[in-house]
C-alpha cells in the first residue's frame, strides 16, 4: 500500500512537470499523483507533488507565494518572452549600453508591489477552454487580460554585458500567478530595448524549499512529508481529541470552537499525530472543509 504524502522534487531543465509526475507515478507505483503548480520545461527547481490521499492538500498549497532566481536578458525580445522563442527584436548595441543603473532600478521599482500584469501569450491560461499556448501554436492571435499580482521582492544580484545585450540575475518573491518572463518582457519594454527570460529556477513554494527536494533520478525510495507535517507547515495546527477526530470524520461540527482558529482554516491533528483534515471557521463553529481518507499521519 502506498502511503500518502507530499513530495518535494527538484525539476531539471528539459523536462515538463508532467514528465516529473509520470516518473513519480512509476517510482511510487500509483497513478494518484498531482502537483501544486507547474514549471515550464526550460525552468528548474521546486515542484510540490501530492501522492495518494495527500493530493487533497494541494488545493491549500497552489496559492502560496513563491521565490525565483532568474536571468533577464535586456536588448532582445522573443515570441515567448523567454529563451525558447524566436528573437523578434534586437536593440541597437549603443541603446543597450546607454541604459543607466538608475533607469534599471526605476524600471524594476515600477514592477514591484501590487501590479497589473498581462501574462505571456504562450502561457497555460485557458481561453475558451483551450490553453493559450495551443492557440498561439495554431496561428491564432491571443490577447490575455491583465491580472493583479504582487511582487514583494525584485532584486538585482549581478549584471553581465556581452554582444549587445545585458543580463541581469535577479531574485523575485511574488504571489501565485505571477509570470517571471512577463516581468522580463515588461522591464525590457519600459527601457525601450526589449527583454526576455533566459533562465528560471524556483527555489521556494510557501514554506517549502528546493534545498529539501529530491532529484528526479532519486525518486525510488524517496521520503515524503506526512500529510500532518505538510499541512501544519501551510496552515495553523489545531490538536483535537480522539472524540473530536471521530466526529469530524463523520461530518459533525465542533460547536462553539471557532475562536480557536487564528485564520479561516486550520489543520486538525488527532492525538496519534494523524491529519484528520482541514477545518474552516463558520461563525462560532468549526467544520471540515476536507477530510483525509482513512487515518494518515
Amino acid at each position: 500500500m502506498v502511503e500518502p504524502g507530499i513530495l518535494l522534487v527538484d525539476k531539471p531543465g528539459g523536462l515538463t512537470s508532467h514528465d516529473v509526475v509520470a516518473r513519480t507515478r512509476r517510482a511510487f507505483g500509483t497513478r494518484k499523483v498531482g502537483h501544486a503548480g507547474t514549471l515550464d520545461p526550460m525552468a528548474t527547481g521546486l515542484l510540490v507533488l501530492g501522492i495518494e490521499g495527500a493530493t487533497r492538500l494541494l488545493t491549500y498549497m497552489v496559492g502560496a507565494d513563491k521565490t525565483y532566481l532568474a536571468t533577464i536578458r535586456l536588448g532582445q525580445a522573443t515570441t515567448t518572452d523567454d529563451a525558447e522563442g524566436e528573437v523578434t527584436a534586437h536593440a541597437n548595441a549603443d541603446a543597450v549600453d546607454a541604459i543607466t543603473p538608475l533607469q534599471i532600478t526605476e524600471g524594476i521599482a515600477a514592477l514591484t508591489g501590487d501590479i497589473s500584469q498581462v501574462p505571456s501569450a504562450v502561457s497555460a491560461i485557458k481561453v475558451d477552454g483551450r490553453r493559450a499556448y495551443d492557440r498561439v501554436r495554431a496561428g491564432e492571435e491571443v490577447e490575455l487580460k491583465a491580472r493583479a499580482v504582487t511582487v514583494s521582492r525584485f532584486d538585482v544580484l549581478a549584471e553581465r554585458r556581452a554582444d549587445g545585450v545585458r543580463d541581469l540575475d535577479v531574485w523575485v518573491d511574488c504571489s501565485s500567478g505571477t509570470y517571471i518572463r512577463a516581468l522580463a518582457r515588461d522591464l525590457g519594454e519600459s527601457l525601450g530595448i526589449g527583454g526576455h527570460l533566459t533562465a528560471l529556477r524556483r527555489t521556494r513554494v510557501g514554506p517549502f524549499e528546493v534545498a529539501d527536494a529530491v532529484e528526479v533520478d532519486d525518486l525510488d525510495g524517496a521520503r515524503t512529508l506526512t500529510p500532518a507535517a505538510a499541512a501544519t507547515r501551510v496552515l495553523q495546527r489545531l490538536d483535537v481529541s480522539a472524540d473530536d477526530a471521530r466526529d469530524l470524520r463523520h461530518g459533525k461540527w465542533l460547536r462553539g470552537r471557532g475562536d480557536q482558529l487564528h485564520e479561516s482554516l486550520a489543520a486538525a491533528v488527532d492525538p496519534d499525530g494523524a491529519l484528520v483534515g482541514i477545518l474552516e471557521r463558520r461563525g462560532a463553529d468549526l467544520k471540515s472543509a476536507m477530510n483525509m481518507p482513512g487515518e494518515t499521519r
